[in-house]
């Protein structure tokens, strides 16, 4: 069959996203359209000398810096798309990728990352952290995010099968759209991420320094604990606030290469997490490295972290909650084996994914063509 791949963007340094991408395109290597992309997040792909097919957002002014702000062009511009000549679409969805149009004698399977969060879980945080709740801009704000929200329901109209990367995920799907979908975990390289069973005396948080990540009260809960040291790995629109927020305990990093991030995955004592993540791909690459987690009980981290096996979780988005979480890992640590979370994560590994998604592809084209029922889970 004739395939094309749809990605939301390619603008931010590559993380789980378009890892599990790139693992999608060495098993089915097709066309790939996206709204708009950048020559340094491609580096070192497997698809970064092939032709990547952008939307008319790639020449807004600014777009690398400011795509975000370009959100209520993005349903049109996904719509432009002509993708009439293909048998089927593979789509990796967390915005409007989903949305691409197609006929009756196309096949279009979207592995949703997650329904859109800022129009539907984040709404209100979204317009809080924005600060347009008020006023012209707020009333702006709030028309278009309606719209959106009406939009991508009625977009979601056009898949004829959804996969999701966690039971998380797929709950939110049948709220949000009314529609089963496969789960199917996303690759973690657990071969790369090797066990250490040596550490060293310091916590780690890494991730892209975004709000909803909740890096900033990790790095409070460390600026009340100045005897224990935390390292952070990452960069983004946060990083101003938390180098306000840090103390002399607390090392940012910035973004790190991925030789680095393992060196420090595999040497710390704990990897902090306190972000409601759709699955979270870092922490189950700690866990690759025999490292335990200290994480927000919420979300998909109740998926990949076994309780008191694997890592223990905090039950408050609070630095008091993560304080009195590391105190009580510290009394417990002893107990938990490196080599039995390494075992766990390797549950998560690539070949599984490679196995699981061509299943589900191929099951859904095998019902298209035959009329065999659909499979959910």
């Amino acid at each position: 069959m004739k395939t094309a791949l749809v990605y939301d963007w390619f603008a931010d340094v590559s993380g789980g996203g378009e890892k599990t991408f790139e693992a999608i395109y060495s098993l089915f290597p097709s066309p790939i359209y996206t709204l708009l992309r950048s020559l340094k997040s491609l580096e070192g792909t497997a698809y970064e000398k092939e032709i990547i097919h952008s939307s008319f957002i790639q020449k807004f002014p600014k777009v690398l810096k400011y795509y975000r702000s370009y959100l209520p062009f993005y349903p049109l511009a996904i719509e432009q798309f002509d993708l009439s000549s293909y048998d089927l679409i593979l789509s990796c969805s967390h915005c409007v990728a989903k949305g691409i149009l197609t006929h009756a004698d196309q096949l279009h399977l979207c592995y949703c990352y997650t329904p859109m969060r800022y129009a539907w879980d984040l709404y209100h945080q979204y317009l809080q952290e924005a600060n347009i709740t008020k006023g012209i801009k707020g009333r702006l704000a709030q028309f278009f995010l309606h719209y959106l929200r009406l939009w991508d329901f009625q977009s979601s109209g056009r898949v004829d099968a959804f996969g999701a990367i966690s039971h998380y995920v797929a709950k939110r799907i049948r709220k949000t759209y009314g529609r089963d979908a496969k789960v199917i975990y996303p690759p973690v390289n657990t071969d790369f991420y090797q066990l250490e069973s040596k550490k060293d005396d310091f916590y780690l948080a890494a991730s892209r320094l975004v709000p909803y990540k909740k890096i900033d009260i990790i790095v409070e809960a460390f600026a009340q604990m100045p005897e224990k040291k935390l390292v952070v790995i990452g960069d983004g629109p946060d990083m101003s606030k938390l180098k306000q927020k840090a103390t002399r305990n607390v090392e940012l990093l910035g973004h790190q290469s991925d030789e680095s991030l393992k060196f420090y995955l595999q040497k710390a004592k704990a990897f902090l997490f306190a972000a409601i993540e759709d699955f979270g791909i870092m922490p189950v690459e700690a866990q690759s490295c025999g490292t335990p987690v200290i994480g927000y009980g919420k979300g998909a981290l109740l998926e990949t972290v076994l309780r008191d096996r694997t890592g223990i979780f905090f039950e408050e988005q609070s630095p008091q909650s993560i304080r009195d979480a590391v105190i009580r890992f510290e009394g417990m640590q002893d107990r938990l084996d490196p080599a039995q979370i390494r075992t766990h994560a390797e549950t998560f590994g690539s070949a599984r994914f490679a196995r699981e998604f061509r299943s589900w592809v191929e099951g859904e084209v095998q019902r298209l063509q035959y009329g065999t029922p659909q499979c959910t889970s």
